[in-house]
């Protein structure tokens, strides 16, 4: 038998007790408690995906949360460790390097944009060092190089350190890079450049 209309509106079949579902249409009543559908934001927040404080708290206000509940919310969240700046900041980088190849400066900004505070933006940082970001940078320009094939080495050196500089490298690295490939490319065609 199927539940009568009042028995769906109430979120149950006839005869069971109705619990509403967090962020549900009972979180938009005016008597709901504050806490509660702040809690319900977060956690399908951080269902999502993985959040930063920052984050949360503007989802939060965006939703009209007030400030107090919105902190105690957050600070209780922190506490139980799901909400963790420092290891969003550490997935965010290695998630970063790895789809986007983005250098510590466009990690930073990442960062920055996403809410984490300077620092522990520069503590995670500190993951990525020099060689590592070479090697990415090398990685990047490796497999764009070829696309550039059939131009004039000044124009294919500013492609390329274009989009390396676009990804957050320092020039000094992207200039180096940038030559050593263009050096290889020209080597392993057979043609060689002259800058």
């Amino acid at each position: 038998m199927a539940p009568s209309r009042q028995a769906r509106a109430r979120g149950g079949r006839p005869g069971s007790p109705s619990q509403p579902t967090p962020g549900g249409t009972a979180d938009e009543t005016p008597d709901a408690d504050p806490e509660s559908v702040a809690r319900s934001i977060v956690l399908r927040q951080l269902t999502m995906a993985p959040r930063s404080r920052q984050q949360l708290a503007d989802k939060l206000a965006q939703r009209g949360a007030p400030d107090d509940v919105a902190e105690r919310v957050l600070d209780r969240f922190e506490s139980v460790g799901l909400v963790d700046d420092a290891a969003f900041a550490d997935m965010l980088i290695r998630s970063q390097v790895a789809s986007r190849g983005l250098g510590r400066r466009g990690l930073a900004h990442e960062l920055r944009r996403k809410g984490v505070d300077d620092e522990t933006a520069r503590a995670a940082l500190e993951q990525v060092d020099d060689d590592d970001e070479a090697e990415t940078a090398r990685a990047l320009v490796a497999r764009k190089v070829r696309a550039t094939r059939g131009l004039d080495r000044d124009k294919r050196m500013a492609r390329l350190a274009g989009m390396l500089a676009r990804k957050g490298y320092p020039s000094g690295l992207t200039m180096t890079v940038v030559r050593e490939a263009l050096d290889a490319d020209a080597a392993a065609t057979g043609h060689p450049e002259r800058d």
